[in-house]
Formats: structure tokens, C-alpha cells, sequence
């Protein structure tokens, strides 16, 4: 395969980054027309705070569960095959979503649609790292992030428009024609690839257990707003969700053939690039999530308006990833990951001064243009170190672990940030309470990007040797799923 890469430059390149951009800009564009839609939503279908964050942790939740088996399926029976599958999926999934007559038929084509997004985003970023040259791989990550912003651009204009229209069930159907095309361009220019030493059982048994642990801990602490901890139920859900993310990494521990190799985490800067994400994403996406419903409940702004209010951030995204990627190539992700997340957190501190008799360009704005400085500085250099921390042929794993320790991230923080900073029940209705339950979750975001930046600058240096002691495993060289963990750091590219 090393004489078959494509270069970036050339038409097939060209094509190969439309499919991968196109079949991860329709996640992208659902969850930024959901997350617009989400107070229409809760109004027709009778949902409270509790609702609100099901119908985005129902997707993020087989989202977090499942990408890891998927970057397995996607080693084992193609790279390309995987994706265009989950390409038909998430269109078919979106579909129900659009005709769900109540709460309870929404969350359940939300959790469908999360088995399509597990089998695209970590495809297009497999297809990636095996397709290009080494040499274009940087950039072609930070083009692939920006081009995905253009579909979080058009969200918020098309979504609003749905939905200040009153047709916000028209936002899943816009997956129907995205999916079509990425199908056909997938399937006429990206070269099919496969990990041909791929053997051994796949790992149904742990990704069940991931799913009932992630399940467990999610519920809990959604119903732990509500009910409060001391709930019988809540305490039994919170339990289930810690043993069965104990028996997980048990299993993953003993079995030759697991879905998680925890060999993969001796690498520092493997692991320590996925704390940053835990707790990058983990702030983003309740701020993110919040962000947009305090604009319309507590501000009054339309849905255009709320989810436009953000579009500095993706224009930003948009214009500079490219340059992020190839910067971070040449000078190495330490400093750009350790600057991006102190921004991020100098972002949401600037969102406190949003209130009700604020404007848009003294109070949203300077945070979110911030915020989006941040993430163009963070997200491509932390995409292409997970990617080059590992041997080609663990692309589709690495790229997995890293997609479900994201959604995962988001998963808790969605459902664990709202009921710290007092945000429960129906009190995203009452302007006067969300208010101050917003400023406490932007503070806890703030917090969690700061900690990113301290993680990056302690785990991503330059310094040789650097292996974090293996105490997962009792060796590192143990053989799974055609897995064979070396010392990672000494990985280079063939």
C-alpha cells in the first residue's frame, strides 16, 4: 500500500477529502441543527432539562459506545466499506427522527443514529491517515476539519430557518441527499483499505459493557438533577454504570482480542493527546449545548439568530485548520495544544458578561471568536498526534479511542455539568434561573479547557523516551486483533 498513496494535490486527493468531509459534515451538521432545535423540540414534544439532554446524549452515548468496535470493523473488513455503511445508516436513522411523534421515539432514533455516526467519523479519519502521502497527512487532517466546519456554518442559517418556520423536523432530512452524495463519491474514488493481518474474534462482548457502563452513569446523573443522588434508582443506575466500566476494562485487560488495546496508552503522547480531548470536549460540548438554549430562552433570540451567534467560531475553524496542521507538522503540537485550551477557557469567561440587556458584539462575540481562536489552534494538532502517535495499520483503533474518549467526554460533561451548575428540571424555561446556572457551567468549562493546557505542555513534549509505565497490561508486546503494541513513541512513518 505504500506505493499506492495518494497525493493531496492530485484530483483522486481531492476526492478522497471530499467523501471523508462530506460523510463527517453530516454528524457535524446534525448536531448543530439539534442543538438550534432543542427548545422547538422540547416544546413539541413536552421535554424538560432531563429530555433535552437525552436527545443529544442518546446519540453521543452509542456514539461513545461503539466507535471502537467500528474502528475494528473497519480494520478488518474495509476502511471503506464500514463508512459507506454508516453513511445509509445515519440517513435511515435521521429519517425516524424526523417523524417521531413523541420523547421517547426521538431518544430511541437518536441512539440509532449514533450507530451510523460510530461507523463514519473514525472511517474518514482511517481513510485518511492510509490514503495520503506522509507528507500531506497534517494538512489533510487540518483541511478535513475545516471543510467539516463548512456544514456547522450552514447549520445554524438552514436549521433556524426550519425551525423559526415551525418545521424543525425538516433538519433530519437534510441527511437523506448529504449521505447520497458522500455514498457515491466513496464509492467511485476512495481506495479501499483493510488492515490484511486482522484475525481473531471481534469485540462484542466489551463494546456491550461500554454501552451498559456509559448507559449507567449517564442516566444516573441526568436523574440525579431531578430525583437527587440519595434516589434509590439513581444510586442503583450510577452503580450498574460503574461495574460495567469496570468489567470493561477487565475484559479488554484479559482478552487477546480486544476492542481497546490498552498496550496503546504506554505511549505518553497517545495518552496524553486523549486527556486533552477528555477534557476539551467535555467543556465544549456542554458549552456549546447551553450556549444556544440561553439564547433563546433567556435572550429571546430566534433559532437563526441563536445558532448564527456561533459562526465566528466555525468561519474561524473554516479559514485557519489548514495552517494549524501544517504549523503544528513543523514545530509539534506542544505548543499550539497548550495555547488553544487557555484560549478556549478565556472564551467561555468572556460568555459570563452575556445577559439580558447585553448586545450581541460586546457580550457573545469576543468570547466566541476566542473560543474558536482555541479550537483552531487545539483540534487539528490533537487530531494528527493521535493519528501519528501509532503504525499505519492501527489508524482505524487509534482514530476509534480517540472518537469514543471525545463523545464519551461529552456524554458525562452533558450530562453531569448542567445539574452542578443547578440546571434541572424546567428551569431552562425560567430566564432568571438558567441565568445563573449558565455562568456556573462557562466557569467549569473554563476550568476543564485550563486543564487541557496543563496536560499538553506536561505529556507532549519532545523529550526522548517517554513512556508512561504499563500497568494495565502485564505486556505491551501482547498480541490482539493483529495488534502488536511496540513502544508507540518510536512509531514512524514507513
Amino acid at each position: 500500500m505504500t506505493d499506492e498513496r495518494i497525493a493531496l494535490g492530485t484530483a483522486r486527493g481531492r476526492w478522497v477529502l471530499t467523501a471523508t468531509a462530506l460523510g463527517s459534515g453530516m454528524a457535524f451538521l446534525d448536531g448543530t441543527v439539534v442543538n438550534v432545535a432543542l427548545p422547538a423540540m422540547g416544546e413539541d414534544l413536552n421535554a424538560n432539562m432531563a429530555g433535552l439532554q437525552w436527545i443529544v446524549n442518546g446519540y453521543m452515548l452509542m456514539l461513545a459506545s461503539l466507535v471502537l468496535l467500528s474502528g475494528s470493523l473497519g480494520d478488518r473488513f474495509g476502511r471503506r466499506r464500514t463508512f459507506v455503511i454508516g453513511a445509509v445508516w445515519f440517513a435511515a436513522a435521521s429519517v425516524l427522527c424526523a417523524f417521531a411523534p413523541t420523547l421517547e421515539v426521538m431518544i430511541a432514533g437518536r441512539v440509532l443514529q449514533g450507530i451510523g455516526g460510530a461507523l463514519l467519523t473514525p472511517g474518514s479519519l482511517a481513510i485518511l491517515q492510509t490514503t495520503f502521502q506522509h507528507s500531506d497527512r497534517g494538512k489533510a487532517v487540518g483541511m478535513w476539519s475545516g471543510l467539516t466546519s463548512v456544514a456547522a456554518a450552514v447549520g445554524p442559517f438552514v436549521g433556524g430557518t426550519l425551525v423559526d418556520s415551525g418545521y424543525w423536523q425538516l433538519i433530519f432530512l437534510l441527511n437523506a441527499p448529504l449521505a447520497l452524495a458522500t455514498v457515491v463519491v466513496a464509492l467511485r474514488h476512495v481506495p479501499e483499505t483493510r488492515d490484511e493481518n486482522a484475525t481473531g474474534k471481534l469485540d462484542f462482548t466489551g463494546a456491550a459493557l461500554a454501552t451498559l457502563g456509559l448507559a449507567g452513569l449517564t442516566y444516573g446523573l441526568i436523574s440525579a438533577g431531578d430525583h437527587g443522588f440519595g434516589d434509590p434508582l439513581v444510586l442503583t443506575s450510577l452503580a450498574i454504570g460503574v461495574l460495567g466500566l469496570a468489567a470493561f476494562i477487565e475484559v479488554e485487560r484479559r482478552s487477546s482480542h480486544p476492542m481497546l488495546p490498552l498496550g496503546m496508552f504506554a505511549n505518553i503522547r497517545f495518552t496524553g493527546a486523549n486527556l486533552v480531548t477528555v477534557v476539551v470536549y467535555g467543556a465544549l460540548g456542554t458549552s456549546t449545548f447551553l450556549v444556544v438554549v440561553y439564547l433563546q430562552t433567556g435572550l429571546h433570540y430566534s433559532a437563526l439568530w441563536a445558532g448564527a451567534a456561533l459562526l465566528p467560531m466555525t468561519a474561524l475553524m473554516l479559514a485557519l485548520s489548514g495552517y494549524a496542521g501544517g504549523l503544528a507538522d513543523t514545530i509539534g503540537p506542544r505548543i499550539p495544544m497548550t495555547v488553544g485550551p487557555l484560549l478556549m477557557a478565556g472564551g467561555f469567561l468572556l460568555m459570563l458578561r452575556i445577559d439580558s440587556g447585553t448586545s450581541y458584539f460586546t457580550a457573545v462575540l469576543p468570547g466566541v471568536v476566542l473560543l474558536g481562536l482555541g479550537l483552531v489552534s487545539t483540534v487539528a494538532p490533537l487530531t494528527a498526534t493521535v493519528l501519528s502517535s501509532v503504525a499505519d495499520h492501527h489508524a482505524g483503533i487509534a482514530s476509534g479511542v480517540n472518537n469514543a474518549i471525545a463523545r464519551s467526554a461529552q456524554l458525562m460533561a452533558v450530562a453531569a455539568i448542567p445539574m452542578a451548575a443547578g440546571i434541572t428540571g424546567d428551569t431552562y424555561r425560567d430566564p432568571a434561573a438558567f441565568h445563573d446556572g449558565f455562568g456556573n457551567a462557562l466557569v467549569i468549562s473554563a476550568v476543564l479547557a485550563a486543564c487541557g493546557s496543563v496536560i499538553a505542555w506536561v505529556t507532549l513534549g519532545d523529550r526522548p523516551g517517554q513512556q508512561l509505565r504499563h500497568v494495565l497490561t502485564t505486556d505491551i508486546h501482547h498480541r490482539h486483533c493483529a495488534l502488536e503494541a511496540p513502544p508507540l513513541a518510536d512509531a514512524k512513518p514507513n
